[in-house]
């Protein structure tokens, strides 16, 4: 065995991770089964206490320099675009519009300046965990171990499965479009905008600058069961689907070129987050419906406290890793699927709640300073 640890998953929350532990002095290695590290995904929303995590692994400046810093969230009516209320952005801390591969970028950049090796084409087939450590086999047939293997990879997670089973996912009956369109850099476009329809809704925000315009259609359907969100959709069908939508959202939509979508699944928190010398952070132990903005955060907060669990208690740190993490990550998952709903109401429910909402926008943020506020590198 070697004291170096494996992390296979080059996303987020792995190479999040490896900066962590590189920074306490570990020798890292990172196991990515793509053949490089390409631009994929669309935009982010990096809130306060994911910035704390970004700002402890010294990238922060360099994520934000090439974000946009939000003003707020407007809510808009799907009819004609009315808006209902502004809900200003959370007082823990500014929330950044960010597109994934440019935080990718910076925490690759950082954990190479740190001596991390991110090895890619390499696809782990099977984990085997074992008390003193983890044996893994790629897809070639070779084999790896380690003392420590943390797997990052994801929602789908092999790790996942031989730590816990496998558990059967529970479709939402949700299916989600992702697009980036271009969009004029300004201050005005600084918010991102919400527009509720009746089992429909939409989110827009910038990226880049303000350079480039984020787009998430969520809609009720259950023609389309595929997990997995790189799948390629018809720009002209989401365009149907969305004809009743008004205001700015048919200019939107006609922008689109490339959609990608996929179904919305349920996945219960993993309910136990290590076995032998294997942990799972991130989607690998928590996937999260999209309605809290959460899912980059809550892996970086993991990344955060795994490294500094591992580095005060060695091996036995795994335990103490998931009693911490796993009681949020629940909470924060369960915000995320209430929400699901709460933005598809339908009359008279709709105009009820937009009542609501027109007198208590401002109280809304507030509601989840636990979430925004919390900081793990205190």
């Amino acid at each position: 065995m070697t004291s170096e640890v494996i992390v296979v998953g080059a996303g987020i929350g792995g190479v999040a991770v490896a900066i962590a532990l590189a920074l306490r002095g570990r020798k890292v290695r990172v196991l990515e089964q793509a053949e490089a590290l390409r631009e994929v995904g669309a935009g982010l929303q990096i809130s306060a206490n994911g910035t704390a995590v970004l700002r402890a692994l010294g990238v922060a400046e360099d994520v934000t320099r090439k974000a946009v810093q939000s003003l707020g969230t407007s809510i808009r009516d799907s009819a004609r675009g009315r808006l209902v209320t502004h809900v200003p952005p959370p007082a823990a801390g500014p929330t950044w519009y960010v597109h994934r591969a440019d935080l990718l970028d910076s925490l690759v950049a950082r954990a190479r300046g740190l001596g991390v090796t991110i090895e890619t084409g390499n696809c782990v087939q099977q984990y085997e965990a074992r008390d003193d450590g983890c044996l893994l086999t790629l897809e070639t047939g070779e084999t790896q171990q380690a003392d420590i293997v943390i797997a990052a990879d994801g929602g789908q997670s092999g790790a996942r499965q031989h730590i816990i089973g496998v558990a059967q996912p529970v479709f939402s009956h949700q299916v989600a479009w992702r697009a980036t369109v271009p969009c004029a850099g300004t201050e005005a476009t600084a918010s991102a905008t919400l527009t509720m329809g009746p089992g429909k809704h939409l989110v827009t925000y910038p990226l880049r600058n303000g350079a480039l315009m984020n787009v998430v259609v969520v809609e009720e359907r259950s023609d389309w069961t595929r997990e997995g969100w790189k799948q390629t959709g018809d720009p002209e069908d989401l365009r149907e689907r969305f004809a009743q939508f008004g205001g700015m959202v048919p200019d939107i939509l006609g922008q689109i070129e490339t959609a990608h979508l996929w179904a919305l699944f349920l996945h219960p928190v993993a309910h136990r987050w290590h076995r032998g010398g294997l942990a799972v952070l991130g989607d690998a132990a928590h996937p999260t419906l999209p309605f809290m903005a959460q899912g980059a955060c809550l892996a970086l907060e993991d990344a955060f406290v795994l490294a500094r669990c591992l580095t005060v208690e060695g091996a036995g740190g795994l335990s103490r890793y998931s009693e911490i993490r796993a009681p949020r990550a629940r909470r924060v998952v369960a915000v995320a699927a209430a929400n699901a709903h709460r933005f598809h109401l339908k009359a008279p429910l709709r105009w009820g709640a937009q009542a609501v909402l027109k007198l208590a926008g401002p109280l809304v943020a507030p509601r989840y300073d636990w979430i925004y506020g919390h900081d793990v590198t205190l």
